[in-house]
Parts: structure tokens; C-alpha cells; sequence
């Protein structure tokens, strides 16, 4: 035996230090560093048209902005193409460590529809954004304090509205001068160097020139020869029907501190972490008030109840018993409706694997926001393969209820919540493709989205659900009466609408802090990144939506009410009600989204992730409650 055991040690070895060696070179995709010698060719591409009062997507060129001979579609991950992503080349190139001044990309001479294009993403305050060497472009914003670091705006506005002095009609002007600081991190061996920073400063020109226009014309508002650049907006470039644009750019370069590791940095600069450890300590004292009634419950009443219960010896004293014990015999009683409630508690568990996964990939940097659309793209396919535990779990509880048809269960789990979302995904999107937004799903996304469900995720449901049902049905700690037990007239306090409703107060208030800035992310265009914060107040809403559950469920059967399967689940899941009250809320002081179709893709969205949230949070509260009555059940004698 030692002699056999010895080869495999030393292959576990040499597969050790190879992993090791290979860790050191690894790199997520994209985000390797690239290094740039003097004067390399810098390509600048374009990204989508994003407005926080429309939150529609366009692409780049669906503006008529100067465009390259042949525009190319950057590859991109489903993630990004979810987003509206679309990333195109541009007629904007650099040579590193090459200033360029008044450069002239084109002219353009506007006519009634381009007007129009212009002037309506001027009113809905579009911005327009770039990327060099996967950094986004940013304008720095000086905050009230001037002490205080710059503040960092992704993009820039497409243009602004404004008036002339002593004149009341609003005019438009568009930004078509753009000032553009690179900056490098050098390499102090060799001189090689990395960009670590990409901001612009954009400006609104009325360029004039003498003569007839050609590509040598020398315009004398902003002439590199006469060192006469572009510092101001005082002679702006009205969008007005034949009137003439041209388009230009500096760019400078400035070397930097900053290390390439640290150059996401200044964009995910933080002052509000504070907030979040005051959302943690909140969170934390909601924890502990609620698990000290539980202890109170496990270690005092339960140990003194389940001790008086084993005391009692004789027939005039058992029937004097009162409280829990007195339910025994129907607490196990299957519910109504029992297989919707398997089904619901196999995607409780999906929604459960993906999210606690996703967290620790997130807290480990793998979707940090340089890897571009890696959170959603990690989301669908981490729902997909979740699907092999959903399949598991709902055939677990199935059998448990004496159920037979374990393919029907598999069935219902595989299509029931994935079909009710899929519907509401395909009706925004079919009002996002009527606005004719870089939204709108393509048709080839679609299809990858639709056989991720059909053919990778029903296929493990499926397999789950076999495997759930060839293991022994799990047994009852004592068995059910034939004949159901009448429940007694209840107190207005255990009324199944309020105590459900109570419940979901305290997990709701446990992520609410946190839940502002996820929705600020989503639909002001921020960044998220503190998943660390994000891990922390998962967990503790895990244990907020058990302990709750656990009280009222105790409190519940002390009145000798038994029907505790589906009140467990709604009880921890009715938070996703409060959920959506205050998105509702976040709506009406936050946004500033006018048009209709807006207003229904976020109410439509935010009913996706209430949804998702009530199934996760009841399956946290079901699965702790099941534990909890088959432990205080188990710990009784019953003859």
C-alpha cells in the first residue's frame, strides 16, 4: 500500500508547484497589461450612447459622428452585448507619447434629420463614451470642496443647451472639440509604458477658416502653428439645420505615478465607505437583537419545554399538555399545493448556489469592473449549471411528500421561474428593439440565451432531480395523524397576512443601505465594485431571513397552528415586497426618467429582481425552518 501511495503523493506535488507556476502567470481576460513604446499606435474606440433619463442605448454611430473608411465591431462577451455594449473602432488614433494639437477629424454640414438626431440627445443629456486600452473615458469633475479629489463623470455630454446674453431662446450646442490627456505609467528600465489614466475635456467650437475647405485647410481658431489651441466654449457651435461642424482633438500626454495594478483606482475612488460599514453595523445589530431571541428560544423556553414534555408519564398529564407538542401529529402533514412548493424551493436553491459563488468570485477580483460585463455573463452561466442542485433539491422535497412523478416536478422546476422571467425579458425587449436602442437583445444572443436554457440548464435539471429521487425519502421525526387536527381560533397578531408581512421588515432593513448604491450602479451608470461590503451583508441577510423565520414559526406552533410549510417561505420572501416599494421610491426621488418606455423597462426589470429575491429569501427561510421543526420534534418523546 505505502508503495502505491508514494507516485500519487509526488504527482500531487508536481501538480501543486505547476498550478503554482501558473498563477503566477495568469491574467483575466483583457486585462493584461500591455506596454506601449514611443510612439506606438494608440486606437481609441467607441462604446454606446448612455443617458440616465432615458437609460436606452444607442450605438456611436447612430449620431452622425465622424466614422473610420470601414467600421469594425470589437468581439464581445455576452455580458456586454446584455448591457448594450457595442464597441466599434474610430477615426481617433494616438501615437504614445506624441502630443497632437488641433487635429481635424471631418467636417459635417447638418441637415433637417441630423438636426434633429443631435438636438434630441442633447435634451435627454446622452453621453458618449470611449475606451483606450480597456480604460474608459472620464471627465474630471471638481467637487464643492476644493480640497477634495476630483470626482470622475464616465463620458461626456453630447452636447448642452444654453442661452446668449440678452436673449431668451435656448439654443443647442454641440461638443465637437475634444481635449484628450493620456496617461502613462514608464517603465524606469526601459522606455516602455503602460496607460494608467484616460480623461477628456470637451468643448463646444465654432471653428472658422479662410477660403475653400480641403484636408489642408488651417483653421484659425485653433492653429497648432500659431500655438493658438482651444481653452474655452466662448464661440459655441449651434446644432441648426445647414449649418457647418467641424470635428477636432488635442491630445497630451502626462506621466504618472499611478502603477498600472492601481490605475482602476481613481475611478473607483470611494467616500462614502462610511455609509457602508454604518449599513453593516445596522445590518449586524438587526443580527444580533434577532439572534438573541432565537437563543433565548433554542437554550431556555425549548430545553424547558422539551424536558416538561419527556417528564410527563401519565395519561392525565399528556393531556394537559400544551403549546408545540400538542401538533406533533400533524405537523408534517404535507401542504396544499405541495409541489409548487418543491418547485420553488429547487429555484430557491439555484438562485442560492449562483449568488453565493458569484460573491466569492467577486470578492477574489474576478469581476471587478475592468473584466466588462463579467458580472452578467458569470450570473447566466452560474444559473445554469445551479440548475443540477434546483433538479436535487425540489426532488428531495417531492419524495419527502410522497410524490411519485418525479419528472413532472423536474419539469416545472426547469421552465416554471425561468419562463415567467423570459416573458417579461421578451416584452422589454421587443419595446426596447421599437425604440431601436443598442439594448435590444440581437437575434444571435438570443438564440445563445435560449439554448443555455434548453439545452445545458433543463438537461441538469432533469439529471438533479433523478439523482434527488433514487436517495432515500427522508423520514419524519414522528409520524402524521390520519385525521387532521382542528387549528384553534388564532390571536390577531398570528393572522398569517400580518405576521407575514412583519417578517419581511427585518431581512429588508438588514440590505436596504446597500440596496441604494446596487440601484445607483444599475441606473446612474455608476461602478460597483465593493463586493466585499456586498459578501458581508449577504451573509448577514442569510441569517436574518432564517432567525425570523425560525421566531415567528415557533410562535406560530406554540398557538397550534401547523400549516407552517408555506408561511415559512412567504415569511422570509415577503421582504421582496418591501424590495419593490423601494425601487418604487428610488423611482420617484432618484431617476429623472420621463419617457414612458423608460419608466416600464425599469418597473419591468425591478419586478425581475423582486421576483428573484422573494424566491431566494423564502427558500432561506423554508430550509431553516425545516431544520428547525424536525429538531425540536426529534428531541420529544411522542407514544
Amino acid at each position: 500500500m505505502e508503495a502505491r501511495g508514494a507516485p500519487s503523493s509526488v504527482i500531487s506535488l508536481l501538480l501543486f508547484f505547476l498550478l503554482i507556476h501558473g498563477g503566477r502567470c495568469f491574467y483575466l481576460p483583457g486585462v493584461a497589461p500591455q506596454d506601449f513604446d514611443k510612439g506606438d499606435p494608440l486606437m481609441v474606440k467607441v462604446n454606446k450612447l448612455t443617458s440616465i433619463k432615458t437609460q436606452l442605448p444607442y450605438t456611436y454611430y447612430s449620431l452622425p459622428y465622424c466614422s473610420p473608411d470601414t467600421i469594425v465591431d470589437s468581439a464581445e462577451n455576452l455580458g456586454e452585448v446584455l448591457r448594450g455594449d457595442r464597441i466599434e473602432n474610430s477615426p481617433y488614433v494616438f501615437k504614445m507619447r506624441e502630443p497632437q494639437m488641433c487635429n481635424v477629424v471631418c467636417k459635417l454640414t447638418l441637415d433637417g434629420k441630423t438636426t434633429k438626431a443631435f438636438k434630441e440627445k442633447i435634451d435627454d443629456e446622452y453621453l458618449v463614451n470611449m475606451i483606450l486600452d480597456n480604460l474608459p473615458l472620464v471627465v474630471p469633475v471638481q467637487r464643492l470642496d476644493q480640497q477634495a479629489p476630483h470626482v470622475y463623470q464616465l463620458g461626456f455630454h453630447v452636447g448642452v443647451k444654453g442661452q446668449y446674453a440678452g436673449i431668451k431662446d435656448e439654443k443647442y450646442f454641440i461638443h465637437n472639440h475634444l481635449t484628450f490627456t493620456v496617461k502613462y505609467h514608464k517603465d524606469a528600465l526601459t522606455d516602455s509604458a503602460r496607460i494608467v489614466g484616460f480623461e477628456v475635456k470637451p468643448f463646444s467650437v465654432k471653428h472658422e477658416y479662410e477660403g475653400q475647405w480641403s484636408e489642408k485647410t488651417r483653421l484659425k481658431t485653433c492653429d497648432p502653428h500659431a500655438k493658438r489651441a482651444v481653452s474655452s466654449s466662448n464661440n459655441p457651435q449651434e446644432v441648426e439645420d445647414k449649418q457647418e461642424i467641424i470635428f477636432t482633438y488635442d491630445v497630451e500626454f502626462q506621466e504618472s505615478d499611478v502603477k498600472w495594478a492601481s490605475r482602476w483606482d481613481t475611478y473607483l475612488l470611494m467616500s462614502d465607505d462610511q455609509i457602508h460599514w454604518f449599513s453593516i453595523v445596522n445590518s449586524l445589530m438587526i443580527v444580533l437583537f434577532l439572534s438573541g431571541m432565537v437563543a433565548m428560544i433554542m437554550l431556555r423556553t425549548l430545553y424547558r419545554d422539551i424536558s416538561r414534555y419527556n417528564e410527563l408519564e401519565t395519561q392525565e398529564e399528556a393531556q394537559e399538555e400544551t403549546g408545540w407538542k400538542l401538533v406533533h401529529g400533524d405537523v408534517f402533514r404535507p401542504p396544499i399545493h405541495s409541489d409548487l412548493l418543491c418547485v420553488y424551493a429547487g429555484t430557491g436553491v439555484q438562485c442560492f448556489g449562483m449568488m453565493l459563488v458569484m460573491m466569492m468570485f467577486a470578492v477574489l477580483g474576478f469581476l471587478s469592473p475592468s473584466n466588462r460585463g463579467g458580472l452578467m455573463t458569470a450570473m447566466l452561466f452560474l444559473w445554469v449549471f445551479m440548475g443540477l442542485f434546483a433538479g436535487y433539491a425540489s426532488a428531495r422535497l417531492y419524495k419527502l411528500f410522497k410524490g411519485t412523478e418525479w419528472k413532472k416536478i423536474a419539469f416545472r422546476t426547469a421552465f416554471l421561474f425561468p419562463g415567467g422571467v423570459a416573458v417579461v425579458f421578451f416584452i422589454l425587449n421587443a419595446l426596447i428593439w421599437g425604440e431601436r436602442s443598442s439594448g435590444a437583445v440581437p437575434f444571435g444572443t438570443m438564440f445563445a440565451l435560449v439554448f443555455l436554457w434548453f439545452g445545458i440548464s433543463v438537461p441538469l435539471v432533469f439529471v438533479g432531480s433523478y439523482v434527488g429521487f433514487r436517495k432515500p425519502a427522508i423520514e419524519d421525526p414522528v409520524k402524521t395523524n390520519k385525521i387532521p387536527r382542528q387549528i384553534p381560533e388564532q390571536a390577531w397578531y398570528m393572522n398569517p397576512v400580518f405576521s407575514i408581512l412583519i417578517g419581511g421588515i427585518l431581512p429588508f432593513g438588514a440590505v436596504f443601505i446597500e440596496l441604494f448604491f446596487i440601484l445607483s450602479s444599475i441606473w446612474l451608470h455608476q461602478f460597483y465594485y465593493i463586493f466585499g461590503f456586498l459578501f458581508i451583508v449577504f451573509i448577514i441577510l442569510i441569517i436574518t431571513c432564517a432567525e425570523i423565520t425560525v421566531v415567528l414559526c415557533y410562535f406560530q406552533l406554540c398557538s397550534e397552528d401547523y400549516l407552517w410549510w408555506w408561511r415559512s417561505y412567504m415569511t422570509s420572501g415577503s421582504s421582496a415586497l418591501y424590495l419593490f416599494l423601494y425601487a418604487t421610491f428610488y423611482f420617484f426621488t432618484k431617476l429623472e426618467i420621463t419617457k414612458p418606455v423608460s419608466g416600464i423597462l425599469y418597473f419591468g426589470y425591478m419586478l425581475i429582481a423582486s421576483y428573484a429575491f422573494f424566491v431566494l429569501t423564502g427558500t432561506i427561510g423554508f430550509y431553516a425552518c425545516f431544520w428547525f421543526t424536525r429538531l425540536i420534534y426529534s428531541s420529544v418523546k411522542v407514544d
